[in-house]
């Protein structure tokens, strides 16, 4: 499909103001779905090349409300210990093929709903007592590896800081944090192995508004929408893009 066809503006407008009402109004976790979804009618590593430019933006525009709220010593401990899950996630992309990426992708986005509803349903439960360094050593691993190929490192950092048990201003600003170093470190790779194009810049350039727009239209619907009404219609969104990229990439 063309790159920059008017079929693509059609799926990454919509997509790209998605991610930023939910990092705007409803913490990161489920913004990497905007990657899902541009990675259903473009290939996974232009997908991912139009939207860390915009994650990045939507990043530096939600640190200042939480600028030093964070907890240093937890984001220092992901953010050195995500650097070579980064490395990891740029071996694996470097040797798979796009279908491999398309089926970790849509295992990913079950997986998200899966944890989602396990942690919710009382299943599964975070935050009973302190999770140590080894932990977030390997929680940052993960978050490393999964934020580099499909920007999805939001459901490894949250397993670490809930059982932190940190308040929910510092965990979100340790989040914001940690996104935001990590994406830089990957914004230098991502140029390094040719993921950015000319193409993929020019897209991420003329959908920026739409990120600065959907952080506004986040932060306004925080207490306007109930947060389980927005997340029972991202979770269907995530199960139905899993799925189809699971079966594209197996057919």
């Amino acid at each position: 499909m063309e790159l920059l066809g008017w079929t693509v503006y059609l799926v990454a407008v919509p997509a790209v103001i998605f991610a930023g009402v939910s990092k705007g109004g409803f913490g990161s976790g489920a913004a990497f779905a905007s990657s899902s979804i541009l990675a259903l009618v473009l290939a996974p590593g232009a997908a991912l090349g139009i939207m860390l430019p915009l994650l990045m933006l939507i990043d530096v525009s939600s640190l200042g409300p939480y600028w030093r709220r964070w907890s240093w010593a937890d984001a220092r401990l992901l953010i050195l210990s995500g650097l070579p899950g980064v490395v990891l996630g740029a071996v694996f992309y470097d040797w798979a093929d796009p279908d491999a990426i398309r089926f970790l992708i849509g295992a990913v986005c079950l997986a998200f709903v899966a944890w989602t509803i396990a942690t919710k349903s009382g299943r599964l439960r975070l935050g009973q007592r302190p999770m140590g360094r080894a932990a977030g050593s390997v929680a940052g691993l993960v978050v490393g590896f999964t934020s580099f190929v499909s920007h999805a490192g939001g459901p490894a950092a949250a397993v670490y800081l809930l059982g932190r048990k940190l308040d929910k201003t510092t965990f979100q600003a340790t989040t914001v944090l940690v996104f935001w170093a990590l994406n830089l470190a990957k914004a230098g790779v991502y140029a390094g192995m040719g993921i950015f194009t000319r193409d993929t810049l020019i897209l991420a350039l003329a959908l920026a508004p739409f990120a600065v727009l959907g952080t506004w239209i986040g932060v306004r619907l925080h207490h306007a929408v109930p947060e389980r009404l927005f997340f029972g219609v991202t979770y269907v969104l995530l199960t139905v893009t899993g799925s189809k990229l699971i079966w594209d990439a197996l057919t």
